[in-house]
């Protein structure tokens, strides 16, 4: 399994993956999810993948082939807006699909895939998708301003209490990380290094960019400091009036 979480806020993007794969406790491996095409001043763009490996991976090394070829179709540096490139992305993963999807199937293996996508276009503002397996995608809004994929039900609690337009770019990353914190301590087939992303609006590069392996400090002490939080808020319920 896997898990990954985009997010828009009022200041940026926070998009964050793991890099676990496995096909049962045995087979585990890693593979990073995450992946940049950039250039820097103009446009930014980057694709959280989930799904059938082959597939995603085909999607990712079409797209970067494609990457400044003047000459290709869905070349993700011809794109006028967020809704082009995603646009692109939708159709790479409907070409991929279209070559493969129906071999794959005839094996018995789910051929779905899904990529979280997000960025800015030099006259656009930042944005975030969510692209299904068909190509087809819908964009984040201020009401439901997160995308997850994969192992999702166990991080969403906390996305749903903290997430606003408004937070903080920073809050959004520490949001994201205790999020996946959470995933991880009830599944164990998401695991680190976690690599995580964040991107100011209007600065059109990368703000900062990190993997976090299993012994980061933060990501140990945010854990830990979670943890007793919780506890403590719990502690601090009063308790029912039940006779017992």
């Amino acid at each position: 399994m896997t898990y990954c979480v985009g997010i828009k806020v009022n200041e940026g993007l926070v998009l964050a993956s793991d890099s676990r794969t496995n096909a049962g406790v045995d087979l585990v491996s890693i593979f990073r999810k995450m992946f940049v095409f950039d250039r820097p001043g103009d446009r930014m763009f980057a694709l959280l993948t989930t799904g059938n490996l082959s597939v995603t991976q085909s999607v990712v090394s079409i797209l970067s082939r494609r990457f400044g070829d003047t000459g290709a179709v869905h070349d993700l540096t011809a794109a006028g807006s967020m809704y082009d490139a995603a646009c692109i992305v939708g159709n790479v993963m409907r070409e991929v699909q279209d070559r493969d999807g129906p071999a794959i199937r005839t094996v018995g293996v789910d051929s779905g895939a899904s990529v979280i996508f997000a960025g800015q276009v030099r006259g656009d503002e930042a944005r975030l998708y969510q692209i299904y397996t068909p190509g087809n995608f819908v964009e984040a809004t201020p009401e439901t301003p997160y995308f997850q994929n994969g192992e999702v039900k166990y991080g969403k609690p906390v996305l749903d209490r903290v997430i606003r337009p408004e937070t903080s770019l920073i809050d959004a990353a520490k949001c994201a990380l205790v999020s996946f914190d959470s995933t991880m301590r009830s599944n164990m087939s998401v695991g680190p290094p976690i690599d995580v992303l964040l991107y100011r609006t209007d600065t059109f590069e990368i703000g900062h960019r990190a993997s976090l392996e299993a012994d980061d400090p933060y990501f140990s002490a945010l854990s830990a400091k979670w943890s007793e939080s919780l506890n403590r808020a719990f502690l601090s319920v009063e308790d029912p009036d039940w006779p017992i």
